[in-house]
């Protein structure tokens, strides 16, 4: 068998191998490979360029998430002191209403003092008139003599002052 002759077949096989060694290491170098370069850096330089933007875009983002968040703490102050001052108005106008409601109460408890002391009055004059009608009927029953009811009034207001 060919194949077991070292001796005869060694150095032709040897020269072969390098020969085939030698094309295909050349055509694999020269081919090939700048070809892989070539991609490994476009993919290498892409890789950068989008971590890049990414850092771009992350930035951007906290700078508008900064602003947000100023803004919305800025709108908050700014309904804050709102509501305080709609408390301030509605506590002036509570206070307007109370107050004008307290002056109407109070016109309404004077108005009412004064009936009560008209009432009052007439309630004295028609209880004098009555005092002065029964004196004049005592005085008539047990002396038999009229007595005018002025001077009956005036002696129940002695009396009475008295």
């Amino acid at each position: 068998m060919p194949q077991f002759d070292f001796a005869h077949v060694f150095w032709p096989q040897l020269f072969w191998l390098g020969l085939s060694f030698a094309v295909l290491y050349f055509v694999i170098v020269r081919a090939t490979l700048p070809k892989l370069g070539t991609l490994v850096d476009a993919r290498e330089n892409k890789i950068s360029g989008d971590v890049a933007a990414a850092r771009a875009a992350k930035e951007s983002a906290d700078a508008v998430s900064a602003a947000y968040h100023a803004k919305l703490e800025a709108t908050r102050e700014e309904a804050r002191a709102a509501i305080t001052a709609a408390k301030a108005v509605a506590a002036k106008e509570s206070e307007v209403t109370l107050a004008q409601a307290q002056a109407g109460t109070d016109g309404a408890i004077a108005a009412a003092e004064a009936r009560i002391a008209t009432a009052v009055r007439d309630a004295e004059q028609a209880l004098r008139d009555v005092a002065a009608e029964g004196a004049q009927a005592i005085v008539a029953r047990l002396t038999g003599a009229e007595v005018a009811i002025d001077s009956a009034r005036a002696q129940v207001d002695a009396q009475i002052a008295g």
